[in-house]
């Protein structure tokens, strides 16, 4: 998903952020919370109250699940088949939905690589943050066995087409990366290190994971073959399965050259199976807490 934050040029007067006493001498801009891939506006509410305690009007573009089926007009278009596919006109559909939410967001104020290609098609004038959490940026490498551009072209599109990331004070882009488990190949030795997940309270294991070596070991291979399957994931989009990701995304894909990245340890990719205390994810209050200066100005 994708937090895309019009500049301080809005006819609402900007909130104080009075809320959270570390931040309260920050001003807000509005953002817009841009869906990723599968997901509808209803799993962000809890995203939206957190950004509403810190004083950040917030608007969520509306996308239902079976909105993505929208999608699947892509298999009629020949370059879906020769991964050479092109997001427009496939998506234009959210193109549409992104577009309505930063201009309501404009009146009293997208996913990820999904705003990058907004604001090269459409401008980025009314855009000076995008902040991106769990993103794909970078396509899979090619010629690697087993590993299936699912984009089917789009992030090659993006990485040739797009504009250069450049953080600059009148557009800042911050991507962020979860570090939740290391995935591992799946014949063979792995080097994965089964206490998998790191919490963000150290005194406060989040997951089964994390506390593995108390468990049985029957618990710890289960736990080794769950790091293989979330390799084979992993691998899909950057071609590696022994890496570290947010359990959907590796690390190194939601980074991107340019920008200023962060990686954060023990956060999930999504707010569905997420859960704050055991398996949080970028939008849990607590992991917020370490990215949300970033929309303060």
């Amino acid at each position: 998903m994708a937090l895309v934050l019009p500049p301080l040029k809005f006819k609402l007067k900007p909130i104080c952020c009075s809320s959270s006493p570390a931040t309260s001498h920050f001003q807000c801009r509005p953002a817009v919370i841009l869906p990723g891939l599968g997901n509808n506006s209803g799993d962000y509410q809890r995203l939206q109250l957190t950004l509403k305690d810190y004083g950040v009007p917030t608007v969520v573009a509306e996308v239902s699940r079976f909105d993505w089926l929208r999608n699947a007009a892509g298999l009629v278009d020949p370059n879906y088949w020769r991964a050479t596919l092109r997001p427009r006109p496939v998506l234009d559909w959210y193109f549409s939905r992104m577009n309505d939410a930063i201009q309501k967001a404009k009146e009293f104020t997208p996913g990820g690589w999904l705003a990058r290609v907004y604001m090269e098609e459409f401008g980025s004038s009314d855009i000076s943050l995008l902040l991106t959490l769990g993103t794909p940026h970078l396509p899979p490498p090619k010629g690697l066995p087993w590993v299936i551009d699912q984009t089917r072209g789009l992030l090659n599109y993006v990485e040739k087409q797009c504009s250069k990331a450049i953080y600059t004070p009148e557009l800042k882009y911050v991507c962020i990366a979860g570090r939740y488990i290391q995935g591992a190949r799946f014949f063979g030795n792995s080097n994965v290190d089964v206490d998998s997940t790191v919490a963000i309270d150290t005194d406060q294991p989040i997951s089964e994971v994390a506390t593995v070596d108390n468990k049985t070991i029957s618990t710890a291979t289960s736990t080794t073959f769950r790091a293989r399957i979330v390799g084979q994931g992993y691998k899909q989009v950057c071609g590696q399965a022994d890496v570290w990701g947010d359990g959907v995304v590796p690390e190194v894909s939601a980074h991107l050259e340019g920008a200023l990245n962060i990686s954060l340890d023990g956060v999930y990719h999504s707010p569905v199976g997420s859960d704050d205390a055991l398996r949080p994810w970028y939008g849990s209050p607590a992991v917020v807490e370490k990215w949300i200066h970033h929309l303060l100005d």
